[in-house]
């Protein structure tokens, strides 16, 4: 008995066990069959290896979707968007930074924030599960901006608006305020170019009954913000 060893896939190698002794007719053909097998499986492992090494290397960047699982407590499952300053939100874990990290580096952090929620550290998963669109080259495709809507609104999420897009127009586009919204606290979240972060109040009860313009320009990256009302509100 010996064993072959195929090299076809870097730390994952495949061994066939086969016969040594001297092989003729039915078991020649017995030997070859497992080496055959045993090459198939070898190949049929090549693109499942490349995905898995792809998203280990990927780095998150603005708008991408991650899934979160944390099989100690299932309530903190949950889809995140990385935010336009990089970060996503995550409860019990606060902020977390995940744009310019491998979803390997935002799990072993979120398991660390997490920690002291838990008897142990939790058992955290991070997987990508949408990207970020981006767009397309060529002069016939118009450029989109991204805007991101959080909170009671009637579709929030990533939205995209051609560019000179206005608050209003871009609520509109996001289904509306939702009946729980706090329309005197709307905010619109701007991080400049040297990464500060300028927050505008928004009293969107104001621009609906005309008192006020809703006129003000979006820019890519934009976060509007939209509360729920407080008891009484």
């Amino acid at each position: 008995m010996g064993i072959f060893y195929f090299p076809c896939c870097k730390g994952f190698p495949i061994l066939a066990a086969v016969q040594t002794a001297p092989t003729n007719g039915g078991r020649m053909g017995k030997v070859k069959m497992t080496l055959i097998r045993a090459l198939f499986a070898a190949l049929a492992m090549l693109p499942l290896l490349a995905q898995q090494g792809a998203a280990q290397d990927y780095r998150l960047r603005s708008g991408d979707v991650v899934q979160i699982e944390v099989l100690e407590d299932s309530n903190l499952n949950r889809s995140a968007i990385v935010l336009p300053d990089g970060q996503i939100s995550v409860p019990m874990a606060g902020s977390v930074r995940a744009a310019g990290r491998s979803l390997a580096q935002v799990q072993e952090d979120l398991s660390a924030r997490l920690a002291p929620n838990f008897a142990a550290p939790p058992t955290v998963y991070v997987s990508l599960s949408e990207l970020a669109e981006r767009p397309a080259s060529g002069p016939s495709t118009p450029r989109t901006l991204d805007i991101f809507v959080l909170g009671a609104a009637g579709a929030p999420g990533r939205i995209e608006v051609s560019p000179g897009t206005t608050l209003l127009q871009a609520i509109a586009q996001a289904g509306g305020l939702s009946p729980f919204a706090a329309k005197k606290r709307v905010q619109l979240r701007r991080v400049d170019k040297s990464g500060n972060e300028k927050v505008y109040a928004i009293d969107f009860d104001a621009i609906e009954r005309g008192l006020a313009g809703g006129s003000m320009k979006l820019v890519d990256g934009d976060v509007i913000v939209v509360p729920q009302r407080r008891l009484f509100e």
